[in-house]
């Protein structure tokens, strides 16, 4: 079964985390992504954090399906030879600082003149243009400039960063929406053309709903923790001692908060003019938690999920990283997969986007260079390798 992306080939010239996850998608989707790296040291990402082995597992689990080629941009010879290798390929894919790639003579102009059909895709903090176009950027920071970390959090606490990788990661499917949208447009038109995805703007674009209060009422968003008052939702404490013994459940509609109560047997409460108003729930809130919470303490997390899903409620166990990649259903749907690394065996998330005629298959993210003679001779035809690596172009 071949892959819904299989001719599209992609010229991989990021880095870290927010290009190599919008790469890693396009990989998981049947293009030929190849990832070109410095001959020294490479991505930066295979040093980030502790590893199995020579890269990182920061590294391993952003380049699966890749391959890699080392090539010296900052040489004449390499950039001869990249600049030839280029016309082969439909995209071109990086997240080097702003200037950073016209240093090399690669900009977007320089890029288009030679190659019309080349799409240029990049990805910044702040942009390509603009008063922050400048500013340096890390995960982090993309989500305190989109506006993540200030509705997220409790009330009486500090703006609070996810501990998922929103702004890089979410910038990155981003960027390979419009990469998709270019090619499309590309195959009606025959010319390429630029696609840009700022961390700022890609976060914000994920606070739309969280802005709906500041509509309401002119006021800025607030931070208001787990509780859903109106929907009776919130994280409810399980039994069990561990720190994710909790469980989420939420009853939107009066269908579900009757449902709700027949589960913790509190049906002596349906019908009741007050609990059945949401807006009383609401301004009663301690009261709501602690009958919900009573019940839940008193059953483990996946107990408390079946029970309440089997009643009609929406409601999920906390899973975390270990009950994931351990997850019967995720196993078999396909979302964990277990992949041979040089360094050994791991259970590593998979492709979350599932196509029925073209399935994910999976290879390991690529050693430094491990492709480079493949490649070269794949493209270029007959290359003296040998040579251009003693002369430090490859």
């Amino acid at each position: 079964m071949s892959g819904a992306l299989d001719g599209l080939k992609i010229c991989d010239l990021t880095q870290f985390e927010a290009g190599p996850s919008c790469t890693e998608l396009l990989a998981f989707l049947g293009a030929d992504v190849i990832k070109f790296e410095d001959p020294k040291r490479g991505d930066q990402g295979r040093v980030l954090g502790m590893g199995p082995g020579d890269d990182s597992m920061y590294f391993l689990l952003l380049n699966l399906n890749k391959r890699s080629v080392t090539i010296n941009l900052k040489s004449d010879e390499g950039r001869e030879l990249f600049l030839r290798m280029l016309g082969t390929f439909d995209v071109l894919v990086e997240n080097y600082t702003l200037g950073t790639m016209e240093r090399f003579g690669l900009g977007w102009e320089t890029l288009h003149d030679l190659h019309p059909r080349l799409i240029y895709a990049s990805v910044r903090g702040f942009g390509d243009s603009g008063p922050y176009a400048n500013h340096k950027s890390f995960d982090m920071v993309g989500q305190a400039a989109g506006g993540a970390m200030s509705v997220n959090g409790t009330p009486d606490g500090p703006p609070t960063r996810l501990g998922l990788t929103l702004g890089d990661t979410g910038t990155g499917l981003h960027l390979a929406v419009g990469i998709l949208a270019a090619y499309i447009q590309r195959e009606r038109t025959g010319v390429g053309q630029r696609v840009e995805c700022s961390m700022q703007e890609a976060v914000m674009n994920y606070t739309r709903v969280a802005m709906l209060s500041h509509y309401l009422s002119g006021e800025p968003t607030r931070r208001r923790g787990n509780p859903i008052k109106y929907m009776s939702g919130d994280a409810y404490r399980c039994k069990g001692d561990g720190p994710d013994d909790y469980a989420f459940i939420l009853a939107p509609s009066p269908h579900m908060w009757d449902g709700l109560l027949k589960c913790i047997g509190r049906t002596d409460l349906i019908g009741d003019p007050q609990w059945s108003s949401g807006g009383w729930r609401a301004s009663h809130w301690d009261e709501v938690h602690d009958l919900i919470e009573a019940w839940t303490a008193e059953r483990d997390k996946w107990t408390v999920m079946e029970e309440m899903q089997a009643g009609g409620v929406p409601a999920s166990a906390v899973f975390d990283t270990g009950d994931l990649l351990a997850s019967e259903h995720l196993r078999e749907r396909g979302m964990v997969q277990t992949v041979e690394f040089p360094a050994g065996t791991y259970d590593v998330p998979g492709n979350a986007v599932r196509l029925s005629d073209s399935a994910t298959t999976y290879s390991a993210a690529p050693l430094l260079g491990e492709h480079t003679d493949e490649v070269l001779r794949e493209l270029l035809g007959d290359v003296d390798t040998e040579r251009l690596r003693a002369d430090g172009v490859i």
